[in-house]
């Protein structure tokens, strides 16, 4: 497996650039006078981006669904005049200016009234970035969307973190990352070394330089290495800390404490969990650590068995199609994961009612801002739903002007388990096709239950009829796995992960039907305790 002409030149570019990145980190000061700016000026940046898009070529897909709602720009600035940049994205939403997740990925059809048409993400790709780091998006299968970091955005997201640790009062916070190999590690490093929060420690899951990974995970880490010791900022070394093994990073916690100083985690809530179970076995207690949950559903029992632990959870809620990181943890929550929003990055609305076709009323329809974003978004959603709503909650972020909440918030369209996620869609291929072609039955046979044991631990039931007969279970669940991560990139990761957090579990019984008479291929079990 060769690096491409296009991963080699982001490659080029990355390693140029970086050292300059690290060198300059946003201070503290001139990163409120830019929060304030920001949201000053948010309805002119929700103009800018429709005078973007009207811009673009007539079969570009947010023209054609403009054009098919009767909008033109004059129609467009006297919305935004008249209701600000989130009423008149409601209002935009509601004439069918929106996509869904299935849409945004080429999955389907956009479909409204008589216009019918496809896409890709690659139309929808920003064409004013530089790309510098390739990378993917956390576990979706098939065209795993790739996600380009531009490090002029990555200092825009800066701004907004370096205000975070700021509130946190994190100044000389010890910084660690655990994660899987990818752009949302790289993510989690950059945006903390541009806040002047260079972590010291990389934790990895899954090794890179093994387990048939792509060689740009590989390359990536090297070329961070290299470029930061130029920038006399180095990144730490990669360090392998498998899942079922995490006591290197509890040890390094409590290490950092009784030094007098304050550790600070970045890593996905599974692994969080993980990791606060294993110190909870082991009897070490991590009161003074600070654990940071993203990339999977936060519960309250998730958040319970770290505080159980003695740690201090934060909540991250983000999405890489986006730019990353949408809202950070509410410091006075009612709601264990409610978070404030990034609003002067983004705006995100919820279709309501009356409910556009193929949308919920809580739908979660992002649009990016910025110029820098990865994508151009307007309307899409990602795939995600919550509580959504304005609240004066006291806390520091409140102050800043992050007025917007966001809780509960779930995924609708996709499994996800340790940080990784796959799409509904692939799990038709696998369980309609893999599994009966390989042990027999038929498409109705097979199906997946995603629960939270107690503790907070994800498990996934790969539920399989008895009448399909006699099965060697360690089989049927190594066949899944294989299926779900055939190919090198993200799908082979979050096999990995999914493999090594011995997460899949088959269970012998029928598949559950729905209440319109349906087996749909994922079930959720207890969504939501």
């Amino acid at each position: 497996m060769a690096l491409s002409w296009a991963e080699l030149a982001a490659g080029t570019r990355f390693f140029r650039e970086l050292p300059g990145f690290l060198r300059h980190p946003v201070p503290v000061a001139v990163a409120r006078r830019i929060l304030a700016d920001r949201l000053a000026g948010r309805d002119g940046a929700c103009l800018d981006l429709l005078r973007q898009v009207v811009s673009w070529s007539a079969d570009h897909p947010y023209r054609r669904l403009l054009r098919h709602a009767g909008c033109e720009y004059v129609d467009l600035e006297r919305l935004v005049t008249q209701e600000g940049a989130d009423g008149a994205l409601r209002r935009l939403a509601v004439a069918g200016v929106y996509l869904t997740l299935d849409e945004f990925k080429g999955r389907e059809a956009i479909q409204r009234g008589s216009l019918r048409f496809m896409t890709a993400p690659a139309a929808l790709r920003n064409p004013d970035i530089v790309a510098h780091v390739p990378a993917r998006t956390s576990g979706r299968r098939g065209v795993a969307t790739p996600v380009v970091v531009d490090l002029d955005f990555m200092r825009e997201i800066v701004v907004d973190h370096c205000l975070v640790l700021d509130v946190w009062r994190g100044d000389g916070w010890r910084h660690a990352v655990w994660g899987v190999p990818g752009g949302a590690a790289f993510y989690h490093l950059l945006r903390l070394a541009g806040a002047g929060a260079r972590p010291e420690r990389w934790f990895t899951q899954v090794d890179p330089a093994g387990s048939g990974l792509h060689p740009r995970y590989r390359w990536s880490v090297t070329l961070a290495g290299w470029a930061s010791r130029l920038a006399a900022a180095p990144l730490p070394s990669l360090e392998h800390v498998p899942l079922e093994n995490p006591l290197p990073i509890v040890r390094w916690l409590r290490d950092v404490v009784r030094t007098g100083g304050t550790p600070h985690l970045q890593t996905f809530a599974s692994m969080g969990v993980r990791l606060a179970g294993a110190a909870i076995e082991a009897g070490l207690d991590l009161a003074g650590s600070v654990v940071t949950l993203s990339g999977e559903p936060i519960t309250d029992a998730r958040l319970a068995v770290v505080r159980r632990a003695g740690a201090s959870p934060r909540v991250l809620f983000g999405a890489m199609e986006a730019g990353g990181t949408l809202g950070m943890g509410c410091l006075a929550p009612e709601v264990g994961d409610e978070v404030h929003l990034f609003r002067d990055l983004r705006a995100i609305i919820q279709p309501g009612r009356p409910t556009p076709p193929k949308l919920t009323p809580d739908a979660l329809l992002v649009t990016t801002l910025r110029r820098g974003a990865p994508f151009v978004l307007l309307n899409v959603s990602l795939g995600d739903r919550a509580v959504l709503g304005a609240r004066a909650c006291g806390c520091p972020f409140d102050a800043l002007g992050w007025s917007d909440h966001a809780h509960t918030v779930r995924s609708y369209a996709k499994i996800t388990a340790g940080g990784m996620a796959f799409l509904d869609s692939d799990l038709a291929r696998v369980l309609e096709e893999a599994l009966p072609a390989r042990f027999g039955g038929g498409p109705t046979d097979y199906q997946i239950v995603e629960e939270e044991l107690d503790g907070g631990r994800p498990r996934i039931r790969l539920v399989v009829h008895p009448a399909v007969g006699p099965l060697d279970e360690e089989q049927v669940v190594e066949t899944f796995l294989a299926a779900m991560g055939a190919g090198s990139g993200v799908e082979r990761v979050g096999e990995l992960v999914w493999r090594d957090g011995d997460f899949v579990k088959v269970d012998r019984q029928p598949p559950t039907w729905t209440s319109g008479g349906k087996i749909v291929h994922l079930h959720r079990a207890q969504e939501g305790r």
